[in-house]
């Protein structure tokens, strides 16, 4: 991915998680779509996917819906959500997907359910932590994990400001995960 589209797009990602007020993991990929007035439906009710299919957006009658295959894990219904929630608020022709959209939505994705700089306040390294922490499959984990394992070497986290604030509202999240017999009720 060019530079300026992944910055593009790990922007929109961090924009989504402060402006949708995400506190914690797993982010509630349904908070985002109610919030965003967009109906998330499932295919055995809408039936319009093409078997291959996990899942797809629709403008129809000023209306934004996603469309999801219902008999998927539930890990892989919530990324599919979160990748169509890419495609639509990153402005992508919803008819008329390219693989470069369809990358960035990938992208967007995998940063909305596992943040970088929180799995690093966390200090999560392996991939059956982070499945676990973000309900996200292992397989997604372990693209999450190969690539926090290149920002782990550059150390460059926190650099921008949008990344500061997601930080900032994932802290009492991240102290309580951290230190959980502190934050005890006994």
């Amino acid at each position: 991915m060019l530079y300026g589209k992944y910055r593009h797009t790990r922007n929109a990602t961090w924009k989504c998680l402060i402006d949708y007020n995400i506190l914690s993991l797993p982010v509630k990929i349904l908070k985002i779509t109610n919030k965003s007035k967009i109906k998330v439906i499932k295919n055995t009710l809408a039936n319009k996917l093409p078997n291959s299919q996990k899942g797809q957006s629709y403008i129809t009658n000023n209306e934004v819906i996603i469309i999801y295959d219902d008999t998927l894990p539930k890990t892989v219904i919530r990324y599919t959500v979160a990748h169509e929630l890419g495609h639509i608020f990153l402005g992508h022709d919803l008819l008329h997907p390219t693989i470069s959209m369809e990358n960035e939505a990938n992208s967007f994705a995998l940063r909305l359910l596992a943040p970088a700089c929180v799995l690093w306040g966390l200090d999560l390294h392996e991939p059956r932590q982070i499945a676990t922490i973000c309900d996200i499959s292992l397989q997604t984990a372990e693209i999450r994990a190969e690539r926090m394992k290149i920002l782990y070497k550059r150390n460059k986290f926190l650099s921008s400001p949008l990344e500061k604030q997601v930080y900032e509202n994932f802290k009492g999240f991240i102290e309580k995960k951290k230190n959980p017999h502190q934050y005890s009720k006994y």
